[in-house]
């Protein structure tokens, strides 16, 4: 189990701190044609420049804006378990660029609203947007234009959360550019020597398939909690399956395995001890914030002390509400309803 106090006796003020990219969501309902007209693979995360983002909000028949980006997704969906106030845990925080815009102080102003404190660097760019078609199956392509979110660097760094988190947490994304990078890399080191445990979540296939090499020497030593769908882990293990074993060789990268398993809900390894936590059946609407969700629902289990089947239970359960309410709206869950998964 992961030691959340690390013998510290001091109450922590804030519940998890999280850097990542901060994009305003632009999703539409749109044909599997659509996505064939600009070019992508369904279900997958690609970045382009302004002008193809531009392009595809401009040819959707219409859009709906939300804060999000994978970490903003996960911290707002923190926030909503942990209630006003992040309850006995503290507020969570977030970390990234936005532009000197309309679209980032509506960014911050959302993440404040969502019960988040933001450490927000500014930048000259525009902020980051990614605009996110669904297609009747109910799956995301998303075309992203990082703007403002490529240029958080080392010096935009701000550790002070550090000093009164439990956890920090991230994702593959901020590997796709070198200063992002290296500002996480910073960050996890410093997370490290304060004994804060990392949890990162793969993000993506083509995250794991661009940095195959470097993920596979960076993770071990660094993860205490690796999240991941089974493309993902499969991908990173270079294993196929089955699931068992894919998730027995994906903890040789860090003590906590928790693998995704779509309607199967996910696994969880921890050392020799493998634990299943089913899915819950739902009629989806997109699945925008899935994985982001899950990470919530997972940290949030971790918070609370609970033991790792819990922790899946409520991840999946999470997961499947905000699959259900569509648009990545957690003001549309029961905070009651998914903290049941604990009981």
């Amino acid at each position: 189990m992961v030691n959340r106090t690390d013998g510290r006796k001091r109450k922590a003020m804030r519940s998890v701190y999280i850097i990542e990219n901060p994009l305003v969501d632009h999703i539409a309902h749109e044909s599997y044609g659509f996505v064939e007209r600009f070019g992508s693979r369904p279900g997958t995360m690609q970045l382009v420049d302004r002008a193809t983002f531009e392009a595809v909000v401009a040819a959707a028949r219409s859009v709906s804006l939300v804060p999000g980006g994978s970490g903003a997704n996960t911290a707002r969906a923190l926030a909503m378990l942990q209630g006003p106030g992040g309850g006995a845990f503290g507020r969570p925080a977030y970390a990234g660029a936005i532009g000197r815009d309309k679209a980032g102080e509506a960014f911050a102003a959302g993440l404040a609203d969502a019960g988040v404190d933001s450490f927000l660097a500014l930048k000259d760019d525009a902020t980051g947007s990614s605009a996110i078609v669904v297609t009747p199956d109910h799956e995301r392509t998303m075309f992203t234009n990082l703007g403002a979110c490529q240029n958080y660097g080392p010096a935009d760094l701000d550790l002070s959360p550090l000093e009164d988190s439990r956890y920090f947490y991230s994702t593959g994304y901020m590997w796709d550019t070198p200063p992002q990078k290296e500002a996480l890399l910073a960050a996890v080191d410093a997370a490290l020597s304060k004994r804060v445990p990392v949890c990162f979540d793969l993000a993506d296939p083509f995250v794991v398939d661009r940095y195959y090499a470097e993920l596979r020497d960076w993770l071990p030593g660094h993860v205490e909690v690796l999240f991941g769908n089974r493309a993902e882990l499969s991908r990173l293990c270079d294993c196929e399956g089955p699931d068992p074993e894919i998730v027995r060789l994906a903890s040789r990268y860090a003590p906590v395995v928790a693998m995704k398993i779509g309607k199967g809900g996910c696994l969880v390894r921890s050392r020799e001890r493998l634990v299943h936590a089913p899915g819950e059946l739902v009629v989806p609407v997109d699945t925008t914030g899935a994985g982001d969700s899950f990470a919530a629902g997972f940290l949030y289990g971790l918070l609370a002390g609970a033991d790792l089947g819990a922790c899946g239970r409520l991840a999946n359960r999470v997961a499947s509400r905000i699959v259900a309410a569509g648009g990545c709206r957690y003001d549309l869950l029961d905070r009651a309803d998914c903290l049941a998964a604990l009981d």
